[in-house]
């Protein structure tokens, strides 16, 4: 067994089939196919189910899996170690991020961490805040950037605040309330909302406000992306609430202070573990000083 043959397993069950993920590993179909294959005999188990119309993983291919990702993710953490002895950082930087991260230019600060440091190849990933969390703590990512309720500390994981703020109303042009410099909730009692999926920490922000309130509120529109929720909103569908930072940036809508605002705080979290060297060097970029494992902070 050796990590090329790991790197293939991996490769086919995330690319779905052989062919793609020949492609991605830059091989020939067969090659990849007969170090699979060996593979599978040297374990004594088949790892992928194939047929004609799919391939998928069996139980044993199932439970492979994540022991071959924590040995690729070691392979690179050591070479990475290695590297940064000598003074050089690279390797792999994982980071995700809400879509409504506004504490930080991001695109700015991972384009002055390329041209820092080169050898490192950054990879950037979408997502809500609860699964962002359970990606550093299990390692797929080294950092993340999260929108929060206040008061709330991610479990399992190293965090800094980055900033708190509040909602903003968010409504058409043409809104009744379009003109308005500011409102409160029970003044949108009435009205008809786009907001996130139920249940997820972007949607709870607002749940919980109108909650607090006292004010039923009518969702009608569940969407995953704020972009989304702008687009319904432009439309003269709904109206919405997204962080003010980030909803000061779109065009073609207004936006309101809310006197009885839902708070919003964004947190950077990483690894409880030693950082990787590039993801060391990243949270620097931060003016974040990562400390030892064990070793409490004032603000956590």
């Amino acid at each position: 067994m050796d990590l090329q043959q790991m790197r293939y397993v991996v490769a086919v069950a995330e690319e779905g089939g052989f062919t793609r993920a020949a492609e991605r590993c830059r091989v020939v179909q067969s090659a990849l196919s007969h170090q699979i294959a060996r593979l599978e005999r040297e374990l004594g188990a088949l790892l992928f189910e194939r047929t004609s119309r799919r391939v998928r993983l069996t139980p044993a291919g199932e439970a492979f899996l994540p022991a071959a990702r924590q040995a690729l993710d070691a392979a690179e953490r050591a070479r990475a170690e290695v590297a940064a002895a000598s003074g050089e950082i690279r390797g792999r930087l994982a980071i995700g991020a809400i879509t409504t991260v506004a504490a930080v230019d991001l695109p700015s600060l991972l384009k002055r961490y390329r041209e820092r440091y080169p050898q490192v190849r950054i990879t950037l990933r979408a997502g809500i805040s609860e699964e962002l969390i359970e990606q550093v703590r299990d390692g797929s990512l080294d950092i993340g950037f999260l929108g929060l309720l206040p008061g709330t500390i991610p479990r399992g994981v190293s965090d800094r605040e980055l900033e708190h703020g509040n909602l903003v109303a968010v409504v058409a042009p043409d809104h009744r309330l379009a003109d308005e410099a500011e409102t409160d909730l029970a003044s949108l009692a009435n009205e008809t909302f786009v907001d996130f999926a139920a249940g997820t920490i972007g949607r709870s922000q607002s749940d919980q406000a109108f909650a607090a309130a006292d004010v039923q509120r009518d969702v009608a529109f569940e969407v995953t992306s704020p972009e989304f929720i702008a687009e319904i909103i432009r439309q003269g569908l709904a109206v919405g609430m997204l962080p003010a930072n980030y909803a000061h940036r779109l065009r073609g809508v207004r936006t309101l202070c809310v006197r009885d605002a839902p708070g919003r705080v964004e947190r950077l979290i990483w690894s409880r573990h030693r950082p990787s060297p590039p993801a060391a060097a990243f949270l620097r970029f931060l003016d974040v000083e990562p400390q030892p494992p064990g070793t409490t902070r004032p603000d956590s």
